[in-house]
């Protein structure tokens, strides 16, 4: 395996540079070598594809589909090999979405995968003795925040639909590279590092990411995971029972609910319990394209789309995205469709939503016209969507910081797979058990449930899966599948994936350049800015216009496969070590 993937990350990670062809079609707004990002060249194959996180990854999906696997086949072995060489953004203790194109029926469908809230939380699970909100990380470090996690019954359930190969051979070259050991590369290397205060206050996650004297252990260690690949020779064995029924489930019950500190209220039923939702997709038109993802209670397809739809009505194409004016309607766009976003998207099976209001193309010509090109949106509130059940509900204030993963794959029968997994923050609650790390889900809701006497859609309670802005996106041409795509990044991926969708569709550049732009979103009040890019020569212009702009850290994870007729092109973020493979 180690052998394949030498040689392939050769060919995928040639020194020729995607830049210089996106230089010419940017000019000013252009990736720069002095930023320090990995150039990455747009990866081309016939056959079949998949982009993932971390080359490893990629290489246990490519494994599979040459040996004659299909995408949901791929998908499993993609999956369980992040839980193990990037432990920090997604694993078996998580949740993850799932958008599938059936190529044999024709058809696009969505998997909720997404954790669910225990049947003993209350709505003052997030409130301190007073009533207040739990600062962010009291409320995550523990066990208080671990949600019931769905990643293992959204892989075997979808798996016994539309897999392939047996079970077991999936998971085998994982527990192999378990036992054996993978290189800590240096993405990781980091995250332990910078997370090490509180990484190492509980004994399962010391043991493993720190070493014999404390320190956080550092790139080019060889670390193996024993607990890991017991673990998944009980999943390989009996399924996904073996995760929530049994051993397993005990471990996860008592390490949540006896955690030295923070303790939680996840109990064997909500294991027990536990089921996927498949749902229909949300698409909205753009242009000549069907944008299509994953509804409530992610807020990904629908956000996306309201930005999209609202950004349409000017004229970006002949702009371009060296015009101060580009930037100004995709952020002011994204203002008033997050303004939506706090105010209405949740758990749609606990919350009354204007699902098809919020995509109604009258309203968002109306949300439109808020716009003024001379200067920013002064006072951006929600909008009064369509909607035929009268409801007063106040903002969210949720609080969703980055990680994440997100991986695509097209297999030779042009099945695709475009999903987002996660445990939440980096590294979850902290908590570890059986070799993978618990996710800290649950903070994803608002840790308030009213303002004043009106409720918040994305409020907790017992059973109800967290509002989440992971957005895996299948993009639609003809009614057929064009282009897979989704990022991490917390509530930052619906700016990342309109932002990279604006820049194929409308400035004409290739996935991989498209990935490469650098960064400009807004979410609320802020314009943020990717530091150590071109990017930031547009700071000044924005500030003129009235914006508060913030330059910093904009790290994404955009993976994008784009389907034409006879080749298959794979992009990777070279913000992140992932790459695409195919064949």
């Amino acid at each position: 395996m180690l052998r394949s993937l030498t040689s392939t990350l050769t060919i995928s990670l040639l020194l020729s540079s995607p830049f210089t062809q996106a230089q010419q079609v940017t000019d000013s707004i252009a990736p720069e070598q002095s930023s320090g990002l990995e150039q990455k060249q747009l990866v081309t194959a016939k056959d079949w594809m998949v982009t993932a996180a971390n080359p490893l990854a990629t290489q246990a999906g490519a494994d599979i589909l040459a040996q004659g696997g299909n995408a949901v086949d791929a998908m499993v072995a993609v999956q369980l090999m992040l839980g193990l060489v990037e432990p920090q953004s997604s694993g078996i203790g998580g949740g993850a979405f799932l958008v599938y194109w059936d190529a044999k029926k024709q058809a696009l469908t969505t998997f909720d995968g997404r954790e669910t809230a225990p049947i003993n939380a209350t709505p003052e699970l997030f409130l301190d003795k007073k009533g207040e909100p739990l600062s962010f990380y009291d409320a995550v470090v523990g066990g208080r925040s671990v949600a019931t996690p769905g990643t293992v019954m959204l892989l075997w359930q979808v798996h016994e639909r539309y897999g392939k190969l047996d079970w077991k051979k999936l998971i085998e070259p994982v527990i192999s590279l378990a036992e054996k050991g993978f290189v800590i590369s240096p993405r990781l290397a980091s995250s332990i590092s910078h997370d090490a205060s509180r990484l190492n206050r509980y004994k399962e996650a010391r043991d493993y990411f720190f070493d014999k004297d404390g320190k956080p252990k550092q790139a080019g260690t060889v670390l193996k995971n024993s607990a890991y690949a017991a673990t998944l020779k009980k999943i390989a064995k009996h399924g996904a029972s073996a995760f929530y029924h049994g051993d397993i489930a005990k471990h996860i019950v008592s390490t949540v609910n006896n955690a030295p500190s923070n303790p939680g209220v996840l109990s064997i039923k909500d294991l027990h319990n536990y089921q996927i939702k498949q749902r229909e997709p949300i698409c909205s038109p753009y242009q000549s394209y069907q944008i299509c993802g994953m509804g409530p209670p992610s807020s990904g397809a629908l956000t996306v789309g309201q930005i999209l739809s609202i950004s349409e009505h000017f004229d970006l194409k002949s702009w371009g995205p060296n015009n101060v004016k580009s930037w100004q309607v995709i952020a002011d766009a994204s203002r008033l469709a997050f303004a939506d976003r706090g105010m209405y998207i949740a758990d749609q099976d606990f919350v009354p939503m204007p699902t098809q209001g919020l995509l109604n193309q009258a309203y968002l010509k109306d949300r439109a016209k808020l716009i003024n090109l001379d200067k920013a949106l002064q006072t951006v509130s929600a909008g009064s969507p369509p909607w035929d059940y009268a409801h007063k509900q106040s903002t969210d204030e949720s609080i969703e910081l980055p990680s994440t993963s997100h991986f695509n794959i097209v297999d030779r029968q042009g099945n695709v797979v475009s999903m987002t997994t996660t445990i939440e923050n980096s590294f979850g609650s902290r908590l570890m058990v059986g070799g993978f790390l618990l996710n800290n889900e649950l903070t994803d809701f608002s840790f308030r449930t009213h303002q004043g006497d009106r409720p918040i859609a994305n409020r907790i309670e017992p059973g109800k899966r967290p509002r989440s802005s992971m957005a895996p996106t299948i993009i639609l041409k003809d009614g057929k599948p064009y282009i897979a795509i989704g990022s991490p990044g917390g509530s930052r991926i619906i700016g990342y994936v309109a932002q990279a969708i604006i820049a194929h569709v409308q400035w004409g550049m290739d996935i991989q350049q498209a990935i490469d732009l650098p960064h400009i979103l807004s979410r609320f009040n802020d314009v943020e800015i990717e530091q150590n890019s071109s990017a930031v020569q547009m700071q000044s212009a924005l500030s003129k216009l009235g914006y508060q702009t913030k330059v910093g850290d904009l790290n994404s994870g955009l993976h994008a496969i784009r389907i034409l007729p006879n080749q298959l092109q794979g992009a990777a973020d070279p913000r992140r070590e992932g790459v695409a493979i195919g064949q």
